[in-house]
């Protein structure tokens, strides 16, 4: 008997021919018989679908549960009115993540938080000290819901198609709804983790499960494993707790504010009092200002030695996790994530790009380096003992011209 935990959608990704994996603890499909590069091409172009039922979702309730998310997230929860979700992290006194989480109000009287799957039981143990001084408590919902991403260009219509409905949220991302799916509820967030300019995520009973999968796919989603999400979120520049944020390969923390994200996340709002971590991070979040404005000084390097950033490289070869990166012939950090990514060729620019049906294939990923390190600056990556020729572009895609994600090419 395997000890793994498995979703309520285990016996549906077997019947799919799915690769399953250990992942933080659960048996995961990793990938299907198409492959991961045909699931990451399908979800840009149509719709993928991802079982992230291992997520943790915890409910937090209570007359102060406002209150205490105010002290222990990085967010300014009190922005958030019904039917709206958030970005946000958890920190630490030093302005380091102890993870980051997606928190959304579906219902006036409560918060659902959503937090990394490995890391569950760690933030709950987090909490517990902290939630004793306020009147709210956490309930753990994990096993009794599902969750799946439904990301890409298709993934509107086909939820509309199940609701019966021309829009199944607002249109801007971080709307929330609450629909009758052919007699099925379903939570709606315009939420995800692809970098799609449009994607879902559902919340829906355990005993709901195969119907919603199976009709998903009835519809034209095809199923997409672990290995395309996460190919999918580092084309995106979107963080995975434990290589963009955590501690570093020296055993360092990594400030949250190495994270461009931080600026979305980070709050600090009067409203929201002396939170965990405020002083550190409005130092880092000061230091994170300086060197985007090309101003940065040797103090803000004190206050934020390193950034996350995007990693193309020039040379032929493959980059890969924990290679060096070296600038003008010094040491200045590692890569964090890293592979060969599949991608549509475009025809146009901006909003009059078209994907073609002919793809590529590019060497791109994420590096932890020096914060005082130039967008465009020509780098260095070990790869096995030789040195390749890489950049540090501004982005590796443009998301912000819908339905399709756009590919940059580093120059």
């Amino acid at each position: 008997m395997s000890e793994l935990k498995r979703t309520q959608l285990y016996n549906a990704h077997l019947a799919a021919g799915a690769t399953m994996v250990d992942f933080g603890g659960w048996e995961m499909p990793i990938q299907y018989p198409s492959g991961i590069v045909a699931e990451h091409l399908y979800t840009r172009k149509c719709c993928g679908i991802f079982d992230v039922s291992h997520m943790g979702r915890l409910l937090i309730e209570g007359p102060e549960r406002l209150k205490f998310l105010q002290h222990v997230l990085t967010s300014n929860a009190a922005a958030l009115t019904l039917n709206k979700a958030q970005y946000c992290i958890i920190p630490n006194e030093n302005g380091g993540a102890v993870d980051d989480a997606y928190l959304y109000q579906f219902e006036e009287d409560r918060y659902l938080l959503v937090v990394n799957a490995s890391n569950t039981d760690k933030d709950l143990a987090w909490f517990e000290p902290i939630v004793k001084n306020y009147d709210c408590k956490i309930r753990n919902i994990s096993g009794e819901t599902i969750s799946i991403a439904v990301q890409g260009p298709e993934s509107g219509k086909i939820l509309a198609k199940l609701a019966g409905v021309e829009e199944v949220t607002e249109p801007a991302r971080n709307n929330l709804s609450i629909l009758d799916m052919e007699g099925h509820k379903v939570w709606v967030a315009r939420t995800g983790y692809t970098g799609e300019p449009i994607g879902y995520e559902i919340f829906l009973k355990n005993e709901d499960a195969d119907w919603i999968w199976n009709r998903l796919m009835e519809l034209g989603a095809k199923p997409a494993g672990l290995g395309a999400r996460d190919t999918l979120r580092m084309e995106a520049m979107l963080p995975l707790y434990g290589d963009e944020m955590g501690i570093d390969e020296e055993g360092n923390e990594m400030p949250i504010f190495g994270l461009a994200l931080a600026r979305f996340a980070v709050s600090f709002d009067e409203c929201k009092g002396d939170f965990i971590g405020r002083k550190a991070l409005e130092k880092q979040a000061a230091a994170q200002t300086a060197f985007r404005e090309k101003r940065g000084t040797e103090a803000d390097l004190v206050e934020l030695p390193k950034r996350v950033r995007p990693i193309a490289l020039k040379d032929r070869g493959v980059m890969r996790h924990g290679m060096e990166v070296f600038y003008q012939g010094e040491k200045v950090g590692y890569v964090t994530s890293a592979t060969m990514i599949p991608y549509y060729k475009t025809e146009g620019e901006g909003a009059e790009a078209k994907l073609l049906e002919e793809t590529g294939k590019r060497a791109i990923g994420i590096a932890f380096i020096r914060s005082d390190i130039p967008t465009n600056a020509e780098v260095e990556v070990d790869v096995r003992g030789k040195r390749l020729k890489a950049v540090i572009p501004l982005k590796h895609v443009a998301n912000n011209v819908p339905p399709y994600v756009i590919p940059v090419i580093a120059q």
